[in-house]
């Protein structure tokens, strides 16, 4: 796509603490904890005006039942609980979007073009890149019949053997919108933004000459002869936050403006933190043959660790992060990621 010129100005956001009571010890109950304070720097900024942040104690279904129940189950319960509660805060509010019909052409495109479909198990899949979509994709054409084994060797090609309800008319949209099953995977979004770096400016030469070339004459004083090869993590974040969103190339574009969860109700949403009991789930409850599985993490691929995310994130300019959370802050919010953490004393570990 042609790119365009930046804007003159930048949106700068404040922040905002919020308290809140945990009831479960662990880090993931901190993390929904500081994901909630997300919504309401939202509120604050007048971005969901009527919205409240989501209760933070379990609901009263889940108590541990004959003491069975693993903390690590109960935490998942109430991370899935969080995370309905939120979703349906914000799309319940009489400006949110109802059906992908209601949204601008541009954002009904882009869901639509993200939604791929199934009809033979009668569900639908949107893709979210960097969150295991390559893999999802192996799936869906082993279970049309396209490819013979989620294993098969050979590159991945995202376009061909694949249906998209973009490419369908209205009513068989509608139709299926409304009776398959629905599922997304997310992953929390800055480990999702510095997977797309690496891979994208570190190994991609498309992607080096088509935007890395571009974001080091922007940002770099004499960084004209650069090949594109050479971006740094703090100007590609730079550049995302002098990007328009619904511009933004699909790889960083936000999880909520590529599958619009107030316009398409999913039935679940998967997480790349628990990757393949997720997936099972969802394999289960589409009825796949047994012999379909979720495909192994490649030898060669090289995984966002914690301690990679943090030492990338301390050395980012705190104004840059600060002023890039508003663009993301509905995919930490609604989906119950905790906001990074770069205060001086935890970087310094």
């Amino acid at each position: 796509e042609p790119r365009r010129p930046l804007p003159p100005g930048r949106s700068r956001a404040r922040s905002r603490g919020a308290a809140g009571a945990a009831l479960l010890p662990s880090m993931l109950m901190f993390g929904v904890i500081l994901a909630s304070s997300g919504l309401l720097l939202m509120i604050e900024r007048g971005i969901l005006a009527q919205v409240g942040p989501p209760p933070l104690h379990p609901p009263a279904g889940l108590s541990r039942r004959d003491g069975r129940d693993s903390t690590a189950e109960l935490e998942l319960e109430v991370l899935r609980d969080t995370r309905n509660r939120t979703i349906r805060a914000l799309c319940g509010q009489r400006s949110m979007p109802r059906s992908v019909w209601e949204l601008p052409p541009g954002q009904r495109r882009t869901v639509l073009r993200h939604l791929l479909v199934s009809d033979k198990y009668r569900f639908l899949y949107c893709y979210v890149p960097k969150v295991a979509c390559s893999n999802w994709k192996r799936i869906l054409k082993v279970l049309d019949g396209a490819l013979e084994s989620v294993d098969a060797k050979g590159k991945m090609d995202h376009k061909s053997d694949l249906v998209f309800l973009g490419d369908m008319k209205p009513e068989e949209i509608s139709y299926r919108l409304k009776h398959y099953y629905k599922f997304i995977f997310v992953r929390n979004p800055m480990e999702r933004l510095l997977s797309a770096y690496r891979n994208k400016f570190g190994e991609i030469k498309e992607y080096q000459q088509k935007y890395g070339v571009e974001i080091v004459r922007r940002y770099r004083k004499n960084g004209g002869n650069s090949a594109g090869d050479d971006v740094s993590f703090s100007e590609f974040l730079q550049y995302l936050l002098d990007e328009d969103v619904e511009r933004m190339n699909e790889h960083w574009m936000p999880i909520y403006n590529l599958c619009q969860p107030c316009a398409v109700r999913y039935d679940f949403i998967g997480s790349y933190e628990r990757l393949h009991a997720d997936a099972n789930h969802v394999l289960e409850r589409i009825q796949s043959p047994s012999f379909v599985r979720f495909p192994e993490r490649q030898a060669w691929y090289k995984p966002v660790t914690a301690q990679t995310l943090h030492y990338y994130l301390c050395n980012t300019p705190r104004r840059l992060l600060k002023e890039l959370l508003p663009k993301y802050i509905l995919d930490f919010s609604l989906f119950a990621y905790p906001l990074p953490n770069i205060t001086s004393e935890f970087c310094r570990q």
